[in-house]
Parts: structure tokens; sequence; C-alpha cells
């Protein structure tokens, strides 16, 4: 159960609106010598015009804008929560962090409202990046949760090797 503010609930219940639902990507990694990477799907406030770069400020930290498409977490009965995430290659800080960690990195989706870009309404359990795919366009990553679905059950098993001292 989330619980939401009633702006927001009344945004999503609404037809039309001047304020908008800004995914916040934080994409991380232990190896890393940088501080992580933010991205935002929402161009907010104008960065700097030469090159021309927008950014939405959250809680302090600016989360610059990209176009991307997302599909939110599902939840099957087999398996691991999914979700995918694909960025315009507009940069190459993606290509680069792939490159240089041998582990997953950490990517949490959050969600804030334009009006309120510091009060983080939705934050999904952070995802493991456990696939990537790009070209000269696109980057689309495949973000997974550790499932405890995956562990074998029960855990140990009660052998002689294990536990000498039942036999």
């Amino acid at each position: 159960m989330r619980n939401l503010s009633t702006t927001f609930i009344d945004l999503m219940r609404s037809q039309e609106t001047t304020d908008g639902a800004i995914l916040l990507i934080t994409i991380d990694h232990e190896d890393l010598g940088s501080p992580p990477l933010y991205f935002s799907n929402d161009p907010t406030t104008r960065h700097t015009e030469t090159p021309l770069v927008y950014k939405t400020v959250s809680r302090g930290e600016d989360y610059f804008f990209v176009p991307m498409k997302i599909s939110l977490p599902s939840e099957p009965q087999d398996g691991a929560p999914q979700a995918s995430i694909t960025i315009s290659n507009v940069g190459q800080e993606i290509i680069e962090l792939i490159r240089s960690v041998l582990t997953p990195a950490s990517v949490t989706i959050e969600v804030v409202l334009a009006s309120d870009p510091d009060t983080v309404e939705i934050t999904f359990p952070t995802f493991d990046l456990t696939s990537v795919d790009y070209d000269a366009s696109d980057v689309n990553l495949t973000l997974t949760i550790d499932s405890m679905a995956a562990e074998p059950y029960p855990a140990g098993a009660f052998t002689p090797g294990a536990f000498p001292t039942l036999f």
C-alpha cells in the first residue's frame, strides 16, 4: 500500500491538469569514481544554453533531462519483478558506466510532481541493472529485483554430512 498525497491522487484522476508526474532515475555503482548518474524525463528548467541542456532539481540534485521510455515494474508469478528503460543515447556517460563495471549497477526509480519535485510520491525498490543493449541512438536497460522466489526452499537439508549429531 502506497501513501500518496491528495495532489497526486487528484492528478491521476483528472482528465486535464497543468501539473504532471516526473520520473527520476538514479544509476549508481560502487566502482564509479564520481557521483551517480541522475536522469529525468521532464525538461523542467534550462541548465545551459550551449549545449542546450535541461534538468529537474529534486532535493538538491540535478536530474538531467533525456528523452526516455519506461516500462514500469511488472510482477510475474514465476519470477522477479522487471522494468525496462530506453534512454536516448545523448551522451556517453551510460556507455562508459556499462563498460567500466563488472557487477550490476543499482537503479532507483522515483516519481515526483512537477509542482513539488522535492517530495517523492512513489519510490520503487532499488533494481539491479541486469542487461544493457545499445546502439547509436538508444540505450536499453533491463532492470530486475533480486527475488527470493529464486532461492531454494528449504535452504538447507538435514543430511548426515551437514548434521552428523542427528544421525
